[in-house]
């Protein structure tokens, strides 16, 4: 609810399914709906095989969405209006350490002898848990290999997070499927353009090995319209998805930008991932604001070690890295953690600039380049539309520039009127929005292809989306969206001690003096048990909720008198107004289409302001009638 100022009066909202869903605002927040409450609750209570469960349920990629997701869950989450939010990402890291693939064995033969043996069939708490999530995945394995080897085949053109969510469900619907991947290992950007010290290759390879065990078939080093043409794959297979993520860099568009010295930070973080990074000058300079930028410049401390090496060829190391963007510090699309540890590592940082020539000199090597100051990056819309100062300018010297200002995919394989693929006004490619298929029929989108560039757990969505309309394509029917939701009475609600007043803890790092030693040194050391299950603690718990029973109710008010945030208020009915759409939902609780006499101004009713509550039940060990229950409410959306 909340005060309605001119006449003195409460907008209230009937509860439904859709006003539930949006209390556990960490899994409505998730592009996958991933039960964060879920697993983070687990945790606190030291059950960490469940928790893994929880997140690996809708996420075939939980394992690397530990350590490298952007984590939309955490920016929606409750705790953060209270004091900071919880650290769910971290979590899910700590869970899936101790119970993900990268726990043991990785490699997929055998694979799924050694996940029968660590998580035997057992009775789940619900039905969130899947009954048995590895249970799934040995029956979708030997669906693929037993029931379907001549059955039809999916040809997907990238490995990346879209390409491997949407063979993952592909084959737990018992569709085979072949990955095509140009470089030389799966994953994609994952692979290619997350560096090693956030993103253990281990952590990679456990993960990918799950989805080869399902019988998923991946190829790498296969470049489609050159090594296989487009053409030949629509002919060879039952669908294809083109799953190709934004793996190039966008150009500068100014004078100097093109020739030696000036790199694309996407091509800058492939080459060093592939063990062939780029040797640089003394003085290098990154042009971006974003995560890829952080990552190219910390990357490039990093180079420091690789340049020691080429000391008896008489080649300088780097010494100096700026990254200058347009954007202020707090309009910065990089993740604070990322600005943070960059600034600790080395990097310099210059906001509201924006080049405007790169200088060279008379042999052709970058020398410097120019600057101008930044009047406002956004317009009064919101939109972006940078205006500049030319008359405010300075030069910072430099050797090498590594541009990271956005990524474009490459699609030079498809000719859309060969193919019958339809581009819109932007030239990006029409499909349907429920299914992802393009006008070509059997042509389907997944992944940055699909959403635009866009955080990797939108992109395994997109894959997951994907696969559903496959099945639809070619087994005629759609597996869902459809919803499962289920409200169960907590007994003996309790909440850990001075749960409300703990501070968030992130997960240590390393210092900074020794993880810029090595490109593969990670950064963040994660949790330990007893920290883990503290910061899990902090969780709210936004999925369970206070119901009132209103033939129990004396009004005697103990719950308003107790609650410590004030989120509960007695007032007459006649001070309530329905949010939109929900008149006839309010009148029929009040009882006024049946005819009943309702005074107004005697009758009163209980209203809560959710954006309050901190869940401690204390109205409900409070109230003498028993009125008031904790229940939890769960649900899950679409095929997982």
């Amino acid at each position: 609810m909340r005060r309605m100022d001119a006449a003195d009066r409460y907008y209230v909202e009937v509860p439904g399914y859709d006003y539930w869903k949006r209390q556990i605002k960490c899994q409505y927040a998730c592009p996958v709906h991933t039960d964060a409450r879920g697993y983070i609750r687990a945790i606190a209570e030291g059950d960490y095989e469940r928790a893994y469960l929880i997140a690996r349920g809708p996420n075939p990629l939980a394992s690397i969405c530990g350590r490298v997701c952007g984590a939309p869950c955490e920016v929606a989450c409750r705790r953060g209006s209270v004091d900071d939010p919880v650290a769910i990402r971290a979590l899910k890291g700590f869970a899936t350490e101790k119970f993900g693939p990268e726990a043991g064995q990785s490699n997929s033969k055998g694979f799924l002898d050694y996940l029968k043996r660590r998580w035997p069939r057992r009775d789940c708490e619900s039905s969130e848990e899947l009954d048995s999530l590895f249970g799934l995945i040995q029956k979708a394995a030997r669906q693929v290999r037993e029931r379907n080897k001549d059955g039809e085949r999916v040809a997907i053109i990238g490995g990346g997070p879209g390409g491997l969510a949407c063979a993952h469900d592909l084959a737990l619907m018992g569709i085979r499927s072949v990955i095509f991947e140009m470089e030389p290992a799966p994953a994609g950007l994952l692979y290619t353009g997350v560096p090693e010290y956030r993103l253990p290759r281990e952590v990679i390879r456990s993960e990918v090995a799950v989805i080869e065990a399902m019988g998923v078939e991946i190829r790498c080093g296969v470049e489609i319209g050159k090594d296989i043409s487009f053409e030949a794959l629509r002919k060879e297979f039952a669908a294809v998805v083109i799953a190709v993520g934004a793996k190039h860099s966008r150009r500068l568009q100014i004078p100097g930008a093109d020739g030696a010295g000036v790199i694309g930070g996407v091509e800058f973080l492939r080459d060093v991932a592939l063990g062939r990074p780029n040797p640089l000058g003394q003085r290098v300079v990154v042009i971006g604001g974003g995560n890829v930028a952080f990552d190219v410049g910390r990357t490039v401390i990093r180079q420091t070690e690789f340049d020691v090496s080429r000391t008896a060829a008489r080649q300088p190391s780097v010494r100096e890295v700026h990254l200058c963007c347009l954007e202020s510090r707090d309009e910065m699309p990089a993740d604070d953690i990322e600005i943070k540890e960059a600034a600790q590592e080395g990097v310099a940082r210059h906001n509201r600039v924006g080049p405007v020539e790169i200088y060279r000199d008379s042999s052709g090597n970058v020398s410097s380049v120019i600057f101008e100051r930044v009047v406002s990056v956004f317009d009064e819309d919101g939109r972006f539309s940078p205006k500049f100062d030319s008359s405010d300018t300075f030069e910072l010297p430099a050797d090498t520039v590594l541009v990271a200002i956005g990524q474009a995919a490459d699609l030079n394989f498809i000719d859309p009127d060969r193919d019958g693929i339809d581009l819109t006004e932007r030239k990006q490619i029409k499909h349907d929005e429920l299914t992802n298929e393009t006008t070509a029929p059997g042509v389907f989108l997944a992944g940055d292809i699909q959403t635009g560039p866009k955080l990797m757990i939108d992109a395994i969505a997109s894959g997951k989306q994907t696969a559903r309309g496959i099945y639809q394509y070619l087994r005629g029917s759609y597996p869902g969206p459809s919803a499962i939701e289920f409200h169960v009475p907590v007994a003996d609600y309790a909440r850990e001690k001075g749960y409300e007043k703990i501070r968030r803890i992130n997960p240590p790092i390393v210092d900074a003096s020794k993880r810029v030693q090595s490109w593969s040194t990670p950064v963040e050391i994660g949790y330990g048990d007893a920290i883990a299950v503290c910061e899990a603690s902090r969780c709210l718990d936004c999925g369970v909720n206070t119901i009132f029973d209103s033939d129990k109710c004396i009004m005697c008010g103990g719950c308003v008198d107790v609650c410590p945030e004030s989120c509960l208020k007695l007032v007459p009915i006649g001070e309530l107004v329905a949010v939109t759409g929900q008149d006839h939902l309010l009148d029929d609780l009040m009882g006024v289409r049946y005819g009943n006499k309702i005074d107004f101004e005697e009758n009163t009713a209980m209203i809560k302001d959710e954006t309050l509550c901190i869940r401690c039940g204390l109205c409900a060990e409070r109230c003498p009638t028993n009125t008031i229950t904790m229940e939890r409410f769960r649900y899950q959306e679409g095929w997982q």
